[in-house]
């Protein structure tokens, strides 16, 4: 996601650090790129002016010309005026007391409204909370039957009246409002804190969705409206958001299918354009794919600065616990097996799509790129490794330097790879072994100063290849050579 953005922002600072000294004309070309890249992202045309122009006044105002490191300068300017412009947001849900809170969700047709309803509703039992889902939806084929079926697999139960179910243009007035009313009768009976609404949605804006929507609002009086949009409509979806903001008063945005390829133009207008901050984003088909949307980390993936504090969250919730505690006494043992490293390789699949990891861990998305890996290379590469470990006995499991020429050639036959990937296979072992255990050894102060570099992106001081940490051999995912290029003379 973003990648096309993060591009151009990596190229434009990677330019005004190898000039040593700039000038006020330098910054200004830089920031015509820029602007040239939010408009291609489809940015609002007013948030790129605004922004750029900004920039422009605090680069020139506090004299990046004059510092020794104008690049680094200039992104500590940038980063604090993407936080700005997407920003500040607070993704607390504020409950009421007593109950049942509230939350009505509005969006088009689409958009991924209903799927989002199961997702919002599977984060709030992930925080303790006990939700109905309300199927007020129903002149949309299927669309209550569709809820119930999400329902079912966040495990959480829904309420439909199927009476009241009719073809377009066909429900009775005041259907929608006596779901809604009877689904919060419901919750208080069974003692459910929350109740979520899945309302109407049309393929565009009209009168009869509006005046259904409205009608729901100031008869039930939700306490918080979400509005659905699809991310990858850019200015479109930001256009819909002023119009039902306008009728309703949001309470929030919630940008699906941000896993895509998003081009950044809603997510950085949407808070300009209609005063409302995004809250989440739906960032996988998966029901646990809903984050809390942080305008600083967002802000950090840009500038391909990665997002720890969201990597660290995402492993939190995915990662084994007890698998994690072994690893990690084994560490200091200074143990670290064959099958630790596939276990460790297992924990790391749970995060979600590798690109989408990557993302997260700072200067890894450029690292990839420089080794000509594409979107799913990664999970390929990974897939080649565990068929080359389950076509080990368990005796070369325990024992990896027993894999001698012979041996190598059998596993090669047996994952269906080539010999050169055994061999990339056991070097990648190697090289986690001797981090792990460098790791293990470390006092405090070091492990300090590794956190300290991964948050700055420094990739070369945590012993990658070459770095200090621990010297290692360079190994993994290479681009293939041509045999028939003739050499250069």
């Amino acid at each position: 996601m973003l990648e096309a953005l993060t591009d151009k922002f990596t190229g434009v600072f990677r330019t005004l650090s190898g000039r040593g000294r700039i000038s006020e004309e330098n910054i200004r070309e830089s920031m015509r790129e820029v602007r040239t890249a939010l408009l291609e992202a489809d940015v609002n045309f007013k948030v790129v002016k605004d922004f750029t122009e900004t920039v422009i006044e605090k680069a020139i105002g506090q004299e990046v010309i004059k510092t020794l490191h104008p690049g680094e300068v200039m992104v500590k300017i940038v980063y604090d005026e993407l936080v700005n412009l997407m920003g500040p947001v607070d993704t607390r849900i504020y409950f009421v007391q007593p109950g049942p809170t509230i939350i009505m969700m509005a969006g088009l047709q689409g958009a991924g409204k209903t799927t989002t309803c199961g997702k919002l509703a599977k984060y709030l039992v992930a925080k303790g909370h006990h939700p109905l889902l309300a199927a007020a939806d129903l002149q949309r084929p299927a669309a209550v039957e569709q809820l119930r079926i999400v329902g079912e697999q966040v495990g959480v139960p829904v309420y439909t009246d199927p009476g009241k179910i009719a073809s377009h243009g066909q429900v009775t007035k005041g259907a929608a409002v006596a779901v809604c009313r009877a689904a919060v009768a419901q919750a208080k009976a069974t003692g459910r804190d929350v109740v979520i609404l899945d309302t109407a949605g049309r393929l565009h804006i009209d009168e009869a969705l509006m005046g259904e929507l409205k009608e729901v609002n100031t008869t039930i009086k939700p306490h918080q409206i979400y509005l659905v949009l699809d991310s990858m409509s850019g200015q479109d979806a930001v256009n819909s958001a002023k119009a039902f903001n306008e009728q309703l008063e949001l309470d929030g945005l919630i940008l699906t299918k941000f896993d895509s390829d998003t081009r950044g133009g809603a997510l950085l207008s949407a808070k300009m354009i209609t005063g409302k901050p995004v809250k989440f984003l739906g960032v996988g088909e998966k029901f646990d794919a809903l984050e809390e949307f942080r305008p600083e980390g967002m802000a950090q993936r840009i500038l391909g600065m990665g997002d720890i504090l969201q990597l660290v969250e995402t492993a939190q919730q995915n990662f084994d616990v007890e698998e994690t505690q072994k690893l990690q006494a084994k560490m200091e043992k200074g143990e670290f097996t064959l099958d630790d490293f596939m276990a460790q390789m297992g924990q790391v699949k749970k995060l979600g799509p590798m690109s989408k990891v990557m993302g997260m861990i700072p200067g890894m998305a450029q690292m990839t790129k420089q080794m000509n890996m594409g979107e799913g290379d990664v999970e390929k590469q990974m897939g080649h490794m565990r068929a080359i470990y389950d076509s080990m006995n368990a005796k070369e499991r325990r024992k990896p330097d027993l894999l001698d020429s012979a041996r190598r050639r059998r596993i090669a036959r047996g994952a269906g790879v080539g010999l050169n990937e055994v061999g990339q296979f056991m070097k990648q072992f190697e090289m986690s072994r001797d981090m792990m255990r460098a790791v293990g050894s470390m006092g405090m102060m070091g492990k300090l100063k590794m956190m300290k570099a991964m948050m700055s992106g420094n990739l070369s001081s945590l012993g990658m290849p070459g770095g200090p940490m621990i010297k290692t051999k360079k190994s993994g995912f290479m681009e293939k050579k041509d045999r028939n290029k003739k050499k250069r003379r």
